[in-house]
């Protein structure tokens, strides 16, 4: 018997699907995939367990970013005549997760893109850590080398929203002693588990929370947050202190530059002070 709902018309449709808990798949996007000729998926046997779930059977068709142009025109051209549905393998398509390419061509080629919006870890997040949220700043996966993740939290350090980054378990630990290093003070906030049985959310500095977690190892699926810079951080900055440890691993300039974007403080005098320290 054929499940398809054939009110839907062709086109490309963007479903947000449940990042834990299958309850929480819309009404919607059930309709969505059980009226879709096709559903493009990142694995699809993660997939293929919530179709069960839903008692559906659509043909599922492997699509990743390692897809190739072939791949991704097939699935423009039965997009172009029938209802194609696209998944990740939790959350909503695109965030952090493939398919910008896709609807990217997709919208070149004049393909109807559909958005079915629904659970997402990042808004998920943000509903429960107390931390502000009116203006806010997504930045994925901090980065796993040293380097690079303290080069991205100076960047970023400085702007007024509150940052939201995905991150692993086995890297928690060491990614909070770098918020540590890079913003002292800041409030943060550790979202693990959200929607799953073992879901927490827990606040404090980025020393409480390696103490925590090092007493604790976590496991599971992180949402890390980074309060903005304002009333949570200490008045009393020590900027020698900040500027001898910056100087281990940078230049005088490159450390004035980072400190400054981090803790709101005058670049030149910053400057002028780490060549004092350095000589």
């Amino acid at each position: 018997m054929d499940q398809r709902d054939e009110s839907l018309e062709p086109g490309l449709y963007i479903v947000a699907t449940p990042i834990g808990n299958l309850g929480d798949i819309t009404v919607r996007a059930a309709a969505t995939l059980r009226g879709a000729e096709a559903v493009a998926c990142e694995d699809t046997r993660v997939t293929g367990r919530l179709m069960q779930h839903l008692g559906l059977k659509q043909r599922l068709i492997r699509y990743d970013d390692h897809a190739d142009e072939r791949a991704r025109g097939g699935l423009l051209d039965l997009a172009a005549n029938a209802a194609v549905a696209l998944v990740s393998d939790a959350g909503t398509p695109l965030i952090s997760d493939p398919g910008y390419r896709l609807v990217h061509e997709a919208r070149e080629r004049g393909i109807n893109v559909v958005a079915v919006p629904g659970p997402s870890a990042v808004v998920a997040g943000l509903s429960i850590a107390g931390l502000p949220t009116d203006r806010f700043l997504f930045a994925g996966f901090l980065p796993q080398k040293a380097k690079a993740r303290a080069d991205v939290l100076a960047e970023l350090g400085g702007v007024r929203a509150t940052l939201v980054f995905y991150e692993t378990a086995p890297r928690l630990v060491s990614a909070l002693q770098a918020i540590e290093e890079a913003l002292p003070g800041r409030t943060l906030a550790v979202g693990r588990e959200i929607t799953k049985l073992h879901e927490e959310c827990r606040s404090g500095t980025a020393t409480e929370l390696v103490t925590h977690y090092t007493a604790h190892p976590p496991r599971g699926e992180i949402v890390l947050m980074i309060g903005p810079p304002g009333e949570e951080q200490p008045t009393d900055i020590d900027a020698d202190a900040l500027l001898v440890e910056a100087l281990k691993t940078d230049k005088p300039s490159q450390a004035a530059s980072r400190l400054a974007k981090a803790h709101g403080l005058d670049r030149k005098a910053l400057y002028a002070r780490a060549l004092e320290l350095k000589s």
